[in-house]
């Protein structure tokens, strides 16, 4: 009856709710006169008492809806009334005490009780504001337990908790039933209706209610603060998800019922570093910089940092078509809507095709070079050997001497910590690139140096989408190896650290950037299946929703990854950045190398490129054997 009820006065009109709020008003402000006649005498039937002034009764009532009317208070929409309308009550419940108390004066009648105005106005307020509290709960009451909206809870009680919980209510998809709040201030106390609770009742608020999705309106609690937060609901089998940033809410690129997913940096719990403008100003503002794979996940979030600095031009060096219109379109969008006083560039070519490049330094007179171009992805650079060493040796080779002989001023090299002791083609040849630097760096003017770190979030390949789209197609999740560990780093810190890093170099140098502690992969996909609202299915819990199953460590691939060679590593003046300290061999070498390589290559033995990658780099044992799909070694 309530349920049937509560719909039908939903769907009213606007107008006949403000209808049946004033008939209910007409009603309501007589009966509180005669409430408050009663309390004054005790007696809830004192007819004689009230012969004198029983006019006063049809009197008030006009001039309470006017003064009602005027404060607003039919224009508040019920189911939202927050303090405003109430303290309209207050003020309106007191002018009415006044009202009363003139009308008798005027009148001249004796024998009225001084104290009923100041009764009648206690008895109105709880009589007016009492039944708009009263359909508000009604109503919250029947959508908890009887709507088709989903049941949720809002982890934060602050402005952004307000706004969320306001800008749901009057959704069709979620109904907000309960908050958390690390402030004990806030707890017990009620916003928009709903209850504010002590984070430690999690388990027995998510039960009483149903509750299956939180929502985390915390856009500024810092990186360590939500991990906090996450870390306490990961026990529970709820979906979290958390508002937009506060910088997208505030530029109005997103807005606060935006949901979305909880970010693998929300689980790590790292807190990026502010940059220090000096350094990443120095190699940039007013200068000629050319990103190298300026389409790539590394590259194109070099491209956004760079053009945030100012740079006079900025070239994107990119062999995929597709990728570098994507990134040339954003950043003409970015240059246009900030104007900045920015040429974008972009340069479709291979970083092995000298003449092009060579054109592109002379014509440009490049200052700053960022090389991020390069194959990464282990398994496909195992099956395509060649292609993996034509690429990110023979590319580095072309573009690092093409810098050293236009005089460029800075040149920084990107590599990752799978050169560190390789077990993979990717790895050797990213350690065979860094020591060509370290070799020119001895004899050129332009300044190199190397740029070394692990996995990047979100990048092309990385574990995190695929482990999402695993887990929206209700699983399993894949993990090749029970043990396995990886770095993580966002693409955006690491590129600023990797700009930063540049501007400390004075030739040669191996930066290493600190990634904090190495996470265990499938303690990784554990915690993206709780905070997806499932359970992990295991031999322990056959019942659970997702499954993890292991395929086994991929050709070239290590449980483990390294940051450094050796132990010889210095501080800079930027706490996230180091120094290592790293031999590299004779020039000599490294160029019969080449030549070894390149016959290998017209003969198609990618063996002998293994070993010849085994003679140069020092700790290279590949791990598997030889999968490369177009090998023709002679048999």
């Amino acid at each position: 009856m309530k349920v049937r009820l509560t719909a039908k006065y939903s769907n009213l009109k606007r107008n006949q709710k403000k209808w049946i709020m004033v008939a209910a008003d007409i009603l309501l402000v007589p009966l509180a006169l005669w409430v408050a006649w009663g309390l004054r005498l005790g007696d809830f039937w004192p007819d004689i008492s009230l012969i004198g002034f029983w006019w006063l009764f049809p009197a008030i009532v006009p001039v309470a809806i006017l003064i009602f009317a005027k404060l607003g208070l039919y224009r508040a929409i019920i189911r939202y009334i927050g303090s405003q309308a109430l303290f309209a009550i207050v003020k309106g419940s007191s002018l009415m005490a006044l009202v009363l108390w003139s009308l008798v004066f005027l009148s001249r009648e004796p024998g009225f009780p001084r104290s009923i105005p100041i009764i009648f106005a206690m008895v109105l307020l709880l009589f007016i504001g009492g039944s708009r509290l009263f359909v508000r709960f009604l109503y919250q009451w029947v959508n908890t337990n009887f709507s088709s909206k989903e049941a949720v809870a809002i982890y934060g009680a602050g402005d952004s908790g307000i706004q969320l919980i306001t800008a749901l209510q009057k959704g069709k998809e979620y109904i907000p039933v309960a908050f958390f709040d690390d402030n004990p201030q806030l707890w017990q106390h009620f916003l928009h209706g709903a209850p504010i609770f002590d984070p430690a009742k999690i388990a027995e608020v998510l039960a009483d209610f149903k509750i299956q999705r939180v929502l985390l309106a915390t856009p500024r609690a810092t990186k360590k603060e939500r991990k906090l937060i996450l870390d306490k609901l990961e026990p529970f089998a709820v979906h979290v998800q958390t508002i937009p940033s506060v910088s997208d809410i505030v530029s109005g690129a997103a807005s606060v019922d935006q949901l979305q997913e909880v970010e693998l940096d929300d689980l790590l719990g790292r807190d990026p570093v502010p940059p220090m403008q000096e350094l990443f100003d120095a190699c940039i503002k007013n200068k000629v910089v050319m990103v190298t794979g300026g389409g790539g996940s590394i590259g194109s979030e070099l491209c956004r940092q760079i053009v945030n600095a100012m740079p006079k031009k900025l070239i994107i060096f990119e062999q995929n078509e597709y990728s570098l219109y994507l990134i040339e379109q954003e950043l003409t969008n970015l240059v246009s809507s900030l104007d900045f006083d920015v040429q974008i560039i972009p340069i479709l070519g291979s970083v092995t095709n000298a003449n092009k490049l060579g054109a592109v330094f002379s014509q440009y007179s490049v200052n700053t070079v960022y090389h991020a171009a390069a194959y990464k992805h282990v398994p496909l650079v195992e099956q395509n050997v060649f292609e993996g060493i034509r690429n990110n040796i023979i590319g580095t080779k072309v573009v690092s001497e093409l810098a050293h002989l236009h005089k460029v001023e800075r040149f920084v090299l990107i590599s990752t910590d799978k050169a560190v002791r390789p077990t993979n083609v990717m790895g050797a040849s990213k350690r065979f690139a860094e020591q060509l630097i370290q070799i020119l760096a001895q004899k050129s003017d332009t300044v190199f140096c190397m740029v070394r770190f692990g996995n990047v979030l979100g990048s092309s390949g990385s574990v995190v989408p695929k482990f999402r789209k695993q887990i929206a197609h209700g699983g399993p999740i894949t993990v090749t190896h029970s043990e396995i560990t990886r770095y993580f780093m966002t693409i955006p810190e690491a590129s600023q650290l990797v700009i930063q890093a540049g501007a400390m170099a004075l030739g040669g140098d191996v930066f290493v950037l600190d990634m904090g502690d190495p996470v265990k992969i499938i303690d990784l996909a554990r915690r993206m299946i709780e905070l997806s609202g499932f359970d992990v299915k295991s031999d322990d819990h056959p019942d659970g929703d997702i499954e993890i199953i292991f395929t086994g460590l991929r050709p070239g691939e290590k449980l483990f990854e390294e940051l450094l060679i050796g132990d010889s590593v210095t501080g800079t003046e930027h706490s996230k950045i180091l120094r290592a300290n790293e031999v590299f061999v004779e020039e000599e070498v490294v160029l019969e190398a080449l030549r070894q390589l390149e016959k290998a290559e017209d003969r198609l033995d990618a063996e002998a490129a293994r070993t010849i990658l085994q003679s140069v780099v020092s700790g290279f044992k590949p791990n598997s054997a030889l999968v490369d799909l177009l090998d023709k070694r002679p048999v």
